[in-house]
């Protein structure tokens, strides 16, 4: 069985300068159990003050900052591509650490050399309700976060394999990451934010990595706090609450997903529910907000043959990576 005593673990924050939030994070961070790691906090957004604070309080945390491209997935790459640590934890500033979250969850990679990926219980704000038990890839070719939206009765309470991990709360060997970036990238900066997670995870299940779920490993999530989805706070995201970009984004990054990763055999298993998803998807865009489609079709058609490029690359790598 691997040792993992006395390995690095990276903790990668990105924050839009939440204080209140942060401050939170950092002193569940403090209080693990296991000590050897490497603290970084990213702020996508420019606030003097705020760095002053976290500096002032917490002088063993490195603060970055990312106001070139202020969106979660390049925020993850500048703080990937300067750590150290053999595995790194990607932390959204609204999540609350368990004590024993980092000690318990570098278990779930003893389970087998090809775990790359580590999935807590991710709980909401009120210690009750699951946010995620694993990430899974629903037949709509989705995020299916399992257990979401559930009280927590002790359901999921055994260690198994999952398709990947919830990007509030994800946990990665450095290794795999190193194995599966494209083009210098770990997360794809086109995607901004939005199933980033679901892209890294199918990545990495198409390059022979594998997921992994610790119950003993528990975290709490204030869902919807990083985004700040107007009135959508500790709630599922509410398509009418996000802003244009962010909901052009929400939709372009699953088409974007699909491309990337998904098999021609699997394309065709799944096309019926993908069709009827994107029946539901277009009639809700006509009727409600009309005004995003020739904004998302111009996006589209602008990173298209980019993606298609990509795609390729991440072929012909995992070709290379398989024995």
């Amino acid at each position: 069985m691997e040792d993992l005593t006395n390995k690095i673990v990276s903790i990668i924050i990105v924050t839009c300068a939440n204080p209140d939030y942060v401050s939170r994070c950092l002193d569940s961070i403090i209080k693990q159990s296991y000590k050897n790691l490497e603290v970084s906090v990213i702020n996508n957004t420019y606030n003097q003050g705020f760095e002053e604070k976290i500096t002032g309080i917490y002088p063993e945390v490195s603060l970055y900052s990312n106001f070139q491209d202020p969106y979660y997935c390049h925020a993850l790459n500048l703080g990937i591509s300067g750590s150290k640590g053999e595995f790194v934890l990607c932390l959204n500033d609204d999540v609350i650490l368990d004590e024993g979250f980092i000690k318990n969850a570098l278990s779930g990679f003893c389970a087998d050399e090809k775990i790359g990926m580590v999935s807590g219980k991710i709980l909401r704000s009120d210690r009750r309700t699951i946010d995620s038990a694993g990430l899974f890839l629903s037949c709509w070719r989705t995020a299916k976060e399992r257990g979401y939206g559930f009280k927590d009765r002790g359901q999921f309470e055994k260690e198994e394999y999952v398709f990947g991990v919830n990007g509030a709360v994800a946990f990665y060997r450095k290794k795999m990451l190193d194995e599966i970036r494209i083009e210098g990238e770990y997360f794809d900066s086109d995607f901004r934010m939005f199933f980033e997670d679901l892209d890294i995870a199918w990545r990495a299940q198409n390059s022979g990595w594998r997921g992994y779920y610790i119950p003993t490993a528990v975290a709490y999530h204030i869902r919807g706090a990083t985004a700040r989805a107007q009135g959508g706070v500790d709630k599922p995201y509410a398509r009418r609450y996000l802003r244009d970009d962010l909901h052009i984004d929400l939709i372009k990054n699953r088409y974007f997903t699909i491309i990337k990763n998904e098999s021609f055999s699997g394309f065709i298993a799944h096309l019926p529910c993908i069709i009827l998803y994107d029946l539901i998807i277009w009639g809700y865009l006509i009727f409600f907000r009309p005004r995003i489609i020739k904004p998302f079709l111009a996006t589209f058609k602008k990173l298209a043959n980019p993606i298609l490029i990509k795609r390729e690359s991440q072929r012909l790598k995992a070709l290379k990576q398989q024995p």
